[in-house]
């Protein structure tokens, strides 16, 4: 198929994509690496009557690591992130999981914000988000603020981001020492059937699930072993509210939920 008409805008600044974002609202679409809009035009899913292009804005592909925080611009590219010297280092969940986010081609096109922004309950960087508690920078011709990922994602692909708000930037907590992320997929590269990341916290454990809910969720549970941990997880994987569909059974995702689960919490907590 092929997209409805629609007017392009190559923004050449960022001050002219708000301008646009704050005349057109609900018309206008941003399109940053694209891998996600695009079909969505083909199929006709989605009918802008504008599209405004960022992606040759320099001002918001930078990587900046200050005060325990890492702060990626919309214009950089989950390619570039993955091959950022200090990502290993700076955010290892993210390194984990980024490799399993889309294939190589997708992710020289793709970017970290505009997979935050499409809010798939099965991506991989929306997951890993929530389960680090970061944050997303929201701008417009009218103000800045910024929304932490728990009160970002709203639901099916749906978020808190207004109609003439840009996604300028996302910011994770650096230096996770103790973390751990698994998937499982139809095949690697494929949006997730269940994944799982877990992250060590001064309590316990925090384990956010994505692929079975209509958003990724976390949660925090306690140091917890044996026959206390089983019973708490398998409250959360019902908590879930999965269901049935062509990749999976119900009962299937409960039961990654369950298995995974108890393997990460245990190994970040050895």
């Amino acid at each position: 198929m092929k997209p409805a008409a629609f007017d392009y805008v190559r923004a050449e600044h960022l001050d002219e994509a708000l301008d646009v974002l704050g005349q057109e609202g609900d018309d206008a679409r941003v399109m940053a690496g694209g891998q996600s809009l695009m079909p969505m035009l083909n199929m006709r899913l989605a009918k802008p009557k504008t599209l405004v292009d960022i992606m040759h804005l320099g001002e918001l592909a930078r990587i900046e690591r200050k005060a325990g925080t890492v702060t990626i611009g919309a214009g950089v590219r989950q390619a570039t992130l993955l091959d950022w010297p200090e990502l290993g280092r700076a955010l290892p969940l993210v390194a984990l999981a980024l490799p399993w986010t889309g294939h190589a081609q997708t992710r020289s096109r793709g970017t970290v914000c505009g997979s935050i922004a499409h809010a798939d309950p099965s991506a991989e960087l929306p997951l890993v988000l929530q389960a680090l508690s970061g944050e997303v920078h929201l701008h417009s011709a009218k103000r800045r603020r910024r929304v932490t990922a728990i009160d970002f994602f709203t639901g099916m692909m749906a978020t808190t981001r207004a109609d003439d708000e840009l996604i300028e930037a996302v910011s994770f907590p650096a230096d996770q020492k103790r973390c751990a992320f698994r998937e499982v997929a139809r095949r690697h590269g494929d949006f997730a059937v269940v994944a799982c990341a877990a992250v060590a916290t001064k309590e316990g454990v925090r384990l956010a699930v994505g692929g079975v809910a209509d958003m990724p969720v976390a949660r925090d549970f306690p140091r917890l072993e044996g026959s206390a941990l089983d019973d708490a997880l398998n409250a959360f994987a019902y908590e879930l509210d999965a269901r049935d569909d062509v990749h999976a059974t119900a009962r299937y995702r409960r039961d990654l939920v369950r298995m995974i689960g108890r393997d990460l919490v245990r190994e970040v907590l050895r």
